[in-house]
C-alpha cells in the first residue's frame, strides 16, 4: 500500500504532491545527459501504488501516448494511493525509432539488470532498484512489432489469482494467459511479488486510436477496482478469455491478402486469406487451424515462407483460470 512518501533518486514526493523527476540514466557519445522523465502523484490517503509505463520498446508509441494522455487529462491524480507514470523508459530507442537500445539489446530481455552491464541492463537495473520496490501493481504498455498489429489485449499469468482479478478489472477486449518471458520486466517484478499486466494494442511506429482509448479506459477501470478513483468508463466490449493461441504461417513466399480484420472471429478451416505470387501464377488459400479470434495480424503484404502472418487466439468459454495448454508465450 502507499507509503507516506515516495522517494526516487534523491527526490521525495510527500502525500498530496505531484512531482516530475528527471532520472539520469546515461549519456550519449556526445556526453549529452539522457534523463527519463517520471511523473509521480501521491494522494493524501493511503492506497496502492500503481506504475504506468510505456516505451520499454522505443518504437512502440501507442503505450507512450496512453501514459501521456493519462497525465494530460489528470487521470493519474487519484484519491487514494499513488501513481508513477513513465511515458518513455527506453529514451534511446525512442529517439532512434528503434525497439532496442543502440547496442542492439532488448531492455525487456535484460531484467533484473546490472549496474555495470550493457546499456539495456543498466536501464533495467535502475528501474528495478528505484521504482519496482515501491509499487504494488503495474501496467506495461506495448504494441505489436513492425508491420504486425495486436488487437487490444491484456497478457498475464492466469495461474496467479490476483492476475486474474486485475485482468478482469481492466477488461480489455481480450485477456490472454501468457507465461513469463525470460528476463522480462514482468518476470523480474513477479519474483518480487509485484503484479505487472502487459497491455498490447496496435503496431509499432503507428498510432492506433482505438488501442490508445482502450488502454486509457482499462487503466481507469483498474484504478476504480483498486479504489483509487470513484469513476471509470464502462467496457466497450465484453472481455474474451484466451487460453492458448496459434500462428498461421505462410507456406509460400509471395503477397498476402487478408480476408479478415484483427479482432474478428474465425472458424476452424475457414479461409482467412491467400498468398499469391506477383505474376498471377498461383493463389494459395490460408485456413484457420482452429476456431477463435484474430488477436494479431501482419500488415505487410510481402511475406516469406514461414512468416507468422495471423495470430489466432482460442477462447476459453469456461474459466479464466484455465491453463495455457500449449505453453505458448504470446
Amino acid at each position: 500500500m502507499s507509503k507516506k512518501k515516495i522517494i526516487i533518486g534523491e527526490t521525495l514526493v510527500a502525500p498530496g504532491e505531484e512531482v516530475q523527476i528527471n532520472a539520469p540514466i546515461a549519456r550519449l557519445p556526445s556526453h549529452t545527459v539522457i534523463d527519463i522523465p517520471v511523473v509521480v502523484y501521491n494522494a493524501m490517503e493511503d492506497g496502492p501504488v500503481l506504475l504506468l509505463m510505456g516505451g520499454l520498446h522505443g518504437d512502440e508509441i501507442n503505450g507512450i501516448e496512453v501514459v501521456r494522455r493519462i497525465i494530460e487529462n489528470g487521470f493519474h491524480r487519484v484519491k487514494k494511493g499513488a501513481v508513477i507514470c513513465i511515458p518513455i523508459l527506453n529514451i534511446f530507442g525512442f529517439i532512434n525509432f528503434s525497439r532496442e537500445v543502440p547496442d542492439g539489446k532488448d531492455v525487456n530481455r535484460s531484467f533484473p539488470g546490472n549496474k555495470n552491464g550493457s546499456l539495456a541492463s543498466r536501464i533495467a537495473f535502475h528501474l528495478m532498484k528505484e521504482i519496482i520496490p515501491q509499487i504494488d501493481y503495474g501496467i506495461d504498455f506495448h504494441t505489436g512489432g513492425a508491420d504486425r498489429t495486436n488487437y487490444p489485449q491484456i497478457r498475464a499469468v492466469f495461474k496467479d489469482p490476483k492476475n486474474v482479478e486485475l485482468a478482469s478489472a481492466f477488461c480489455a477486449p481480450f485477456s490472454i494467459d501468457s507465461v513469463y518471458r525470460p528476463k522480462s520486466l514482468r518476470q523480474a517484478a513477479g519474483k518480487k511479488g509485484k503484479k505487472i499486466l502487459v497491455y498490447e494494442g496496435g503496431e509499432s511506429a503507428r498510432f492506433d486510436q482505438y488501442a490508445i482509448e482502450e488502454g486509457i479506459a482499462g487503466t481507469r477501470r483498474l484504478m476504480k477496482h483498486l479504489e483509487m478513483v470513484d469513476e471509470a468508463p464502462e467496457p466497450s466490449k465484453p472481455n474474451i478469455i484466451i487460453k492458448h493461441s496459434t500462428w498461421v504461417r505462410a507456406k509460400f513466399s509471395g503477397l498476402f491478402h487478408s480476408f479478415f480484420k484483427y479482432g474478428q472471429k474465425v472458424k476452424k478451416n475457414e479461409v482467412i486469406g491467400t498468398v499469391t505470387d506477383p505474376f498471377g501464377e498461383f493463389k494459395i488459400p490460408l485456413k484457420s487451424p482452429a476456431s477463435g479470434y484474430i488477436v494479431g495480424l501482419n500488415n505487410n503484404p510481402i511475406v516469406h515462407q514461414g512468416d507468422a502472418i495471423v495470430h489466432i487466439g482460442i477462447a476459453n468459454s469456461k474459466s479464466v483460470n484455465a491453463k495455457n495448454k500449449k505453453g505458448e508465450s504470446i
